[in-house]
């Protein structure tokens, strides 16, 4: 579409601005005054409404289209929760009130507070901090308790064993805190190969870092396994949140073993975080390393009043500005407290539920590299596809076409021209069938025409950009 300079017209004019007051120029100093035209195009209200409405159907949302997108979870979020983030009760209240007067963001801390407490019975946790800002901001902190926790023991520890399987940022969170890694291979079923674990685990393995169930999109069958062997050399046990989806009410990572957990609350609890942001990745700890929390953390006092509580002894100290994103940890506390027990359980079931569906549906176009009962997300590969030369990117674009945004496509890492899919637990069956039937109609496109699916999109206003010079080469063009 046209920008909206090109749409300009001499003359047009949407809004009377007035007359600026002779006396008001006056008083805008000789160095601060336009002297030239402000370059604006010159169009009526409708001409910018019709614009920007235009411009904002060329984007893909999740309230306009599904979103099987992977490792995102970009589901659905209440509109509920937006509506209780912009009270102006929480948006009117400065971040550093509660450091000058406690009294006076009761409101607030006690959000902190109570969605802390619920965190630690959703998780088996006994304490959380809401500091860290992002998923990999809790990797971060999560791996800083570890070293703080070794250091306070005199252990020598120089490793972090991830799994080929987990998050990918967990290898950069841990080398971050200074740890070298150590990548231990999946078995033929998906999950972590014991026998390579015991061979590469020693007394100087800080951590292991488990994503459970995997980035794959199956459970950890031998979860008690691993932790009994981290067990034998005082080696913590690190869980990342980003799959938490699937698990809610079914397991609690601190009854099994896990020493860390972080959550991404912008994943598990609604706000979706396209766009990079924005993000909440608060972090629970158990008993043994409640004494290295960052502070302050929200506490009662004697009379009930919350407070900030600095007094965590072998604390490392404070890792973000105030007390998290406090937005998106009001958007979760409200979905929490909608869906209560049972529905965070429904979640779970439906979510699972729906990604096996897919399987089940998919499995006779798209090859599955590891055949078993997933969990909240199931990866496909194209290399079926391939040898038609039809690759996972060109299946993601020619979704574009459908009207379905594309899903994660080569990641995990370990599987080649891996296509992810994660529909969530909000989407009907009747958008799913949908979804479906659009990835059996490439599938045969592609095994037929190919060429098709090669050149998709065709419907959109641009179709196959050099992705890699897009990216290093940006033309920022103002609309």
């Amino acid at each position: 579409m046209e920008n909206i300079f090109s749409k300009s017209v001499a003359g047009r004019t949407g809004v009377d601005a007035g007359k600026t007051d002779e006396n008001t120029i006056n008083k805008i100093p000789e160095n601060l005054r336009r002297t030239v035209s402000n370059g604006l195009p010159e169009l009526s209200e409708l001409d910018v409404v019709r614009h920007f409405t235009g411009l904002s159907r060329e984007n893909f949302s999740v309230d306009t289209n599904f979103y099987p997108l992977g490792s995102c979870t970009m589901k659905y979020n209440p509109k509920i929760n937006e509506a209780v983030a912009a009270l102006p009760g929480f948006t009117g209240l400065h971040p550093y009130t509660a450091m000058i007067d406690e009294s006076a963001a009761q409101g607030a801390l006690e959000v902190l507070y109570e969605i802390s407490r619920q965190l630690c019975e959703i998780t088996g946790m006994k304490r959380f901090t809401t500091q860290p800002y992002a998923g990999a901001h809790g990797e971060l902190l999560g791996m800083l308790l570890t070293a703080a926790y070794h250091r306070k023991k005199g252990n020598n520890k120089k490793y972090v064993i991830v799994p080929e399987s987990a998050h990918g940022t967990n290898p950069a969170s841990a080398a971050a805190a200074g740890y070298s890694i150590i990548t231990v291979k999946v078995d033929a079923e998906g999950g972590i190969d014991i026998d390579s674990l015991k061979e590469k685990m020693s007394d100087e393995v800080a951590a292991i870092m488990m994503t459970l169930p995997s980035t794959l999109g199956v459970f950890e069958k031998r979860i008690k396994e691993v932790i009994e062997i981290a067990g034998k050399h005082d080696t913590l046990m690190y869980y990342d949140g980003a799959n938490l989806n699937a698990i809610l009410g079914k397991l609690r990572p601190g009854d099994v073993g896990f020493d860390i957990v972080h959550i991404n609350l912008h994943k598990t609890f609604s706000t979706p975080h396209g766009g990079g942001g924005p993000g909440s990745g608060v972090v629970g700890v158990s008993e043994r390393l409640l004494d290295f929390l960052p502070v302050p953390v929200v506490a009662k006092d004697s009379s009930n009043r919350f407070i900030l509580d600095y007094s965590v002894k072998n604390s490392i100290g404070q890792i973000a500005s105030f007390f998290g994103n406090f937005g998106v940890i009001l958007k979760a506390y409200t979905y929490i407290l909608m869906l209560g027990r049972e529905g965070l359980i429904d979640l779970s079931e439906k979510a699972v539920l729906n990604a096996n569906y897919c399987m089940a549906k998919l499995k006779p176009f798209y090859d599955l590299p590891y055949d078993r009962i997933c969990m909240h997300e199931v990866v496909f590969t194209a290399k079926r596809q391939a040898k038609n030369g039809v690759h996972a990117t060109d299946i993601a674009k020619a979704l574009i076409d459908r009207g379905i945004h594309p899903p994660t496509v080569y990641f995990p890492l370990v599987v080649e021209e891996a296509i992810m899919i994660e529909p969530t637990e909000t989407e009907s069956k009747q958008t799913i069938d949908v979804f479906i039937e659009a990835m059996k109609e490439i599938a045969d496109t592609a095994a037929f025409e190919p060429q098709k699916i090669k050149d998709a999109p065709i419907t959109t206003e641009i179709s196959r950009p050099d992705e890699t010079k897009a990216a290093r080469d940006l033309k920022l063009t103002c609309f």
